[in-house]
C-alpha cells in the first residue's frame, strides 16, 4: 500500500504522543527524544518553528521559515538523520521518499544538514524523493575529528600513539598536574552537579569563544543527561579551588562526544585545557572503557593531536526544478561545479 505523507506542528513544549514510535527507537541521547526536547526548549531559531514530515515508517524533524523548509538542526547539532521505525527495508524507504515529495515541492530548497555520509537510510530515501520530482544537490557541511581505538587500549598505548610533540608536551603536563590543579569529573543528578554546571558557565564566561547563540542549552543537556548515565562534566581547578577549564561528554555504546569544552584565556600560559582533556580521555579510557573519541562539530586544529580521523558531514538541498528558488540553486550548483571543472575556482557549496 503506498504512503500517505502529513506535515504536522511539533510543539515546543512536551513532544506530541504520536511521535513517540521514532524518537523512542533512538537510543543516542543526541539524536531522540532527550536531544530534541533539549533543542526545542532552549535552542530554536528565531522565526523558526518545527514540524514533523511523516510518510509510512518515516518521520523528517524540520524547521519551517516561511515558506521554507530545513532539517531541525542547530549550531549545536552534531548530526541530523531521518527517524525511522524499526526493520524498515529500502523498498519501503524508497516509498516513503516519494510520498513525501510532494511536501516539499512548490516551495524553496529544503535543507537538510549534518547528515552522515555512510547512513544506509539515506541512498533509498533520496531516490525516492528523486522519483517523486525532486533534485538532490549534495554539499560538504561541516568535519568531524573521531578515533576507533583498537581493542585493549589503555591510556598508556592511547598517549604513545599521539604525535611525538603533543605526547611529550601532555606528559610534561600531567607530570605538574597533581601539584597544581585539582581534578573533578561529575556524573549525576544532585548539588554538586549544579555547582559544576555553574563553574562550566564562569569558564565559558572567560574564554576566548563569542557569545552562544542559546545560552542555556548547554545546562539543559547536562542536566537531561545526567539521569540517564550518559553524562560525564570535567572541570579543572587551582590550588585556590578557581575552576579554570571545563568540558563534558557524552557517552553512547562505547563512545564519548564532547560537545564544549573550553578554558579561562587568562590562564592560558598553564595549558589548563590541555591538562583536562588529557585527564578527562584518561578517565573515559580506563574507568569507563569507552572504545570510540568523538570531537564533534568542527576543523579545529587541536583535535587531530587527540584523535586520528576526519569525517565529513554532508548535506542536501532537495529542490523543485520548477520553483524560480530551486532553478536558481540548480543554476549555482552547475555554475560551481563548471568552474571546478576548468580549474578556475573550486566548487561552490550547493548551499
Amino acid at each position: 500500500m503506498p504512503a500517505t505523507a502529513a506535515l504536522q506542528d511539533w510543539p515546543c513544549g512536551a513532544l506530541p504522543a504520536w511521535s513517540a514510535p521514532w524518537l523512542d527507537a533512538v537510543q543516542d541521547p543526541l539524536g531522540g527524544r532527550l536531544w530534541y526536547e533539549t533543542t526545542l526548549a532552549q535552542a530554536l531559531p528565531p522565526g523558526a518553528a518545527p514540524v514533523a514530515a511523516m510518510a509510512g515508517p518515516v518521520l523528517l524533524p524540520l524547521l519551517r521559515r516561511g515558506g521554507a523548509l530545513a532539517s531541525l538542526t542547530t549550531d549545536y547539532s552534531l548530526g541530523w538523520h531521518p527517524l525511522v521505525l524499526p526493520g524498515t527495508d529500502p523498498a519501503a524507504l524508497a516509498e516513503a521518499g516519494r510520498a513525501l515529495a510532494p511536501l516539499l515541492r512548490r516551495r524553496p530548497p529544503t535543507r537538510l544538514e549534518a547528515l552522515a555520509e555512510d547512513d544506509p537510510r539515506l541512498p533509498p530515501l533520496l531516490a525516492g524523493l528523486r522519483a517523486g520530482g525532486l533534485i538532490p544537490l549534495h554539499f560538504r557541511h561541516f568535519g568531524n575529528w573521531r578515533e576507533v581505538l583498537p581493542e585493549g587500549m589503555g591510556w598508556a598505548a592511547y598517549l604513545a600513539a599521539r604525535p611525538p610533540a603533543h605526547r611529550n608536551t601532555v606528559a610534561r603536563k600531567l607530570a605538574r598536574a597533581g601539584r597544581e590543579f585539582r581534578f573533578e569529573c561529575l556524573a549525576a543528578p544532585g548539588p554538586a552537579l549544579e555547582a559544576g554546571i555553574a563553574d562550566f558557565a564562569a569558564v565559558r564566561a572567560g574564554s576566548w569563544k563569542p557569545a552562544e547563540p542559546a545560552p542555556h542549552f548547554d545546562a539543559a543537556l547536562m542536566r537531561a543527561l545526567a539521569p540517564t548515565g550518559a553524562l560525564r562534566l570535567g572541570l579543572l581547578r587551582n590550588r585556590d579551588d578557581r575552576p579554570l577549564a571545563a568540558q563534558y561528554w557524552v557517552l553512547h555504546r562505547g563512545c564519548a562526544v564532547v560537545p564544549k569544552l573550553f578554558h579561562l584565556e587568562a590562564a592560558r600560559a598553564a595549558s589548563p585545557g590541555t591538562v583536562l582533556t588529557a585527564l578527562m580521555i584518561r578517565r573515559l579510557i580506563e574507568e569507563d572503557g569507552v572504545r570510540a573519541l568523538d570531537f564533534g562539530r568542527g576543523d579545529d586544529g587541536y583535535k587531530r593531536l587527540w584523535v586520528g580521523r576526519r569525517r565529513q558531514r554532508m548535506g542536501v538541498l532537495l529542490v523543485d526544478p520548477w520553483h524560480p528558488a530551486g532553478a536558481l540553486a540548480l543554476a549555482r550548483h552547475a555554475a560551481g561545479r563548471l568552474r571546478a571543472a576548468l580549474g578556475r575556482a573550486p566548487a561552490r557549496d550547493a548551499a
